[in-house]
């Protein structure tokens, strides 16, 4: 693969060894068709969500694709007495990507992230590599190395 994302080389440049997948000509959209394409368990494919709490702060959480956020279990996590998730139109200008292409790397800020404690359970996880179509694969304790992050269970 000839294109790299900001999420790609902010890995290559810190020598992190990972994985990226391609699915942009395949046609999978949806979370769990991205898995599919990929030949991966949907477990251990994880979606980027962005939320605002109640204090105004915004938070990252990465849940499986084939699961939903749960909002009460992720403000408890974060310490917040509410989250939602924020408008579609303010995560460009929040983050530096758009619907779809959201990766926990390389924001245009760093925020608050967690991740849905079955991460910890698998050798490696896949999530957006920046950009609609592609996607990284490595190990949660690498990612460790790149974003600070916890662990919690945070789906319905």
């Amino acid at each position: 693969m000839a294109e790299k994302t900001n999420a790609m080389r902010k890995l290559a440049s810190m020598k992190i060894e990972f994985k990226e997948h391609y699915y942009a000509d395949t046609g999978a959209i949806a979370g769990v068709d991205v898995a599919k394409a990929l030949g991966e368990d949907p477990a251990k494919v994880f979606k980027t969500l962005v939320t605002v709490g109640k204090t105004g702060a915004h938070y990252v959480f990465l849940v499986p694709v084939a699961e939903e956020l749960d909002l009460k279990k992720a403000a408890a996590a974060v310490g917040e007495k509410s989250v939602e998730m924020i408008k579609s139109k303010e995560l460009l200008p929040l983050t530096g990507y758009i619907h779809g292409g959201c990766s926990p790397i390389g924001m245009k800020k760093f925020f608050r992230t967690v991740l849905h404690k079955t991460a910890a359970d698998f050798p490696t996880i896949c999530f957006s590599g920046g950009k609609i179509g592609f996607q990284i694969e490595l190990p949660p304790e690498k990612l460790a190395n790149v974003i600070k992050f916890e662990y919690a269970d945070i789906i319905r």
